[in-house]
This record gives structure tokens, sequence and C-alpha cells, in this order.
């Protein structure tokens, strides 16, 4: 909203004239329907090593990620003989973060397979056992059978190229902070470019680096600066979202700010927008109006707030109508007097007449 440029940081975008249009949340894409059972995929098989295949799904963009750079990544995981699923980043809602070269064993197939991925893509893997969680399997969490072979759903959401391989982990506050913030802007660009998988990319990535976890150890001015960055990449991932008219999705990337900032204006302003769109008008106008309550001269809010007065207006003339039309109109009595009025006239004269007849005949005999 351009009335609000005070509330946001200089690089934030997705104004209020980029989401006036009626209309991934992460960019995982869109996941597959029947999440509880691997997708059936048509697409060749190509042999990444003697124990790992992969088909592609969806294709990437760009270059493949090297040794040592940090990707992250979605996925579910079956056990191939009993398509058992005992792992879904994408239900839980955490993108995974793995540095390659240097994964956990059991995760040695997948980052073979995430080695031959381009960001944006989404896979098929096949992984052999022994490239998996081995001969005795994993009986805590993840619950998977001794020599299981795997199969995985995978998506590479973006990856860091760094020679010495430094996961998140590793990082100070402000490298993380940092790295979020480059990721932000360069979302920011595709965003301009209207490349909003790409956008989503980034700032889904920026949001990586600065999950729960993290977050819950930051006091005082670190948790400031660190809210000053992964904030507005919510409120970005909102504004591509309604523009792919995801609008539960956007919904859920706002109430993630609100739930730190209840006063978010912008937050308040999209979230109105997306529930308007789902026709949740009730819950819109709340938002709206809260958002008023702290931008009272921003035309944006004012004019959702005409177009949801004008929207009732509809509803009640088209409710009018049709109860109108159930019930129908209360009938007049009137016609129906005259109507037995002019019987009784009829009646009367029949009889008039048969009196005259009979009169008649008598004078006759």
């Amino acid at each position: 909203m351009e009335d609000l440029k005070d509330q946001q940081t200089q690089e934030d975008v997705g104004e209020e004239d980029e989401i006036v249009a009626e209309s991934a949340a992460f960019v995982r894409g869109d996941p597959a329907q029947d999440a509880k059972s691997p997708p059936k995929v048509d697409s060749a098989v190509e042999i990444l090593h003697e124990k790992v295949t992969k088909q592609i799904i969806k294709e990437g963009r760009g270059q493949k990620p090297s040794k040592y750079s940090t990707c992250f990544l979605h996925y579910r995981a079956w056990t191939e003989s009993t398509q058992h699923k005992f792992e879904d980043t994408w239900q839980e809602q955490r993108a995974v973060e793995i540095v390659l070269g240097k994964e956990k064993t059991e995760m040695t197939g997948l980052g073979i397979g995430v080695s031959s991925m381009k960001a944006g893509e989404r896979a098929l893997l096949h992984v052999g056992w022994e490239l998996g969680y081995g001969k005795e399997g994993s009986f805590s969490f993840p619950n998977v059978p001794p020599m299981a072979d795997l199969l995985y759903e995978v998506e590479l959401i973006g990856f860091d190229e760094t020679k010495e391989g430094k996961a998140r982990g590793d990082m100070t506050v402000e490298e993380r902070i940092g790295a979020a913030d480059r990721r932000k802007m360069e979302g920011n660009v595709l965003f301009k470019d209207e490349k909003l998988e790409e956008a989503m990319q980034q700032y889904e990535m920026a949001i990586a680096y600065m999950g729960d976890d993290f977050m819950f150890q930051l006091m005082g001015k670190y948790r400031d600066m660190a809210l000053a960055v992964k904030n507005p990449c919510h409120l970005n991932m909102a504004a591509c979202l309604i523009k792919l008219e995801r609008h539960d999705e956007a919904i859920g990337q706002c109430s993630i700010v609100l739930a730190e900032e209840e006063n978010n204006v912008k937050a308040l302003f999209r979230r109105g927008k997306a529930k308007a769109a789902l026709g949740q008008t009730d819950s819109a106008r709340e938002d709206f109006l809260k958002a008023s309550k702290y931008a009272p001269e921003d035309k944006a809010i004012a004019k959702e707030l005409r177009l949801l007065a004008e929207h009732d207006k509809v509803v009640y003339q088209k409710q009018k109508e049709l109860y109108k039309g159930i019930f129908g109109p209360r009938p007049d009595p009137k016609p129906k007097e005259k109507e037995n009025w002019l019987i009784f006239v009829w009646h009367w004269l029949v009889a008039l007449f048969y009196r005259i007849f009979r009169l008649e005949k008598q004078k006759t005999n």
C-alpha cells in the first residue's frame, strides 16, 4: 500500500497497486493430491548411482549445487515395500537443510539425489537401503524397518554455494540475519519482475535461516533485527500467493506476522484481501477495520471497505428478491369478492327465469 511505506523496510515489496487484482504457502509448488502414497511418475529413469535413481516430476531452473553447498528442501519419504510414509516436511511446514558431502549417513542417498537437482525441481528418488537407514533401520523417529529401500518425493527449494559448507547452526546471529536479508533482497528483485515462484523460493530460504529454534534464542535488538527481515519475507510471500490466487496460504503467512505484531497494518490488509477473495466477508471486514484504526488515512483500506459495503448491498438485494419469489405478494381479496358477486347474480337470474317460465306454463294450462 503506497500510504504505508513508513511501516516497512526499504526493500519490502507487494504494495497495494501490486495486489489489487482479485486474486508457495511456499515455493514447494503444488504437492501431490494424494500425499499418503508415492506419486505416479511417467518420466524417464535416470541412474545417479548403483543404489539411487531419479524421475523428474517438475523441472527446475538454473545450476545444480556443488559439493558443500547448503541446500534447503522439502520431502516426503516412504518405505518402498510397504508404502509406509515415515516423514513429511511439507506437512510439518519446515524446510530441511543439508550440506552436500556432510549429510547424515541415513541421508547419503537423498544427498546424491539432491546434488543432481536444480532449484525448484521436484523428483521421485529410489534409494537402496545401503544408502538409507541401513541394515538395522531406525526404531525411534523416524520408524524405518531394517534393510528398507526408500522412496523420496523431494523438492529442492534452493541452495547457497559455500566452499566450507557452513551450516546455519555454525553461523553467528549476524551471519544468519545477513544471509536471510540477502535472500530477501534477491526475492524482491524477482517479485518486481513478476517471477513469483522464484521470488517465493528466495523468501522461504530467508525464513529457513530464522527458524523457531533460532528465534526462541533471540532477545532485545537481535530479535528486532531478525524480525525486521523475517516478517517482510512472510508478507511478501503473502503478496505472491494472493497474485497466484492461493488465498488460504496467504492468510497463513499473514497470521504468522500477526502472531508477532498484532497491529501490523500490512498483514491485516493482505489477510483481509485473501479472506474477501474466499468470501469470508465478515472476517475480512474485521481485518480492514482494525487496519483502518491504525492507518485511518489509507486509501487502499478505505477502498476495500467500500467494496465490501457494495458487496453486502448486492447480496441483500438478491436475498430480498429470492424471498419475494418464495413467499410471493399477499393475495388481493377484491378480485375474489367480485367473482363471488357475479356468481350470485348469475344464480339469481337463473332462478328468476325459471320462476317466470313456470308461471307462463301455468297460464297456458
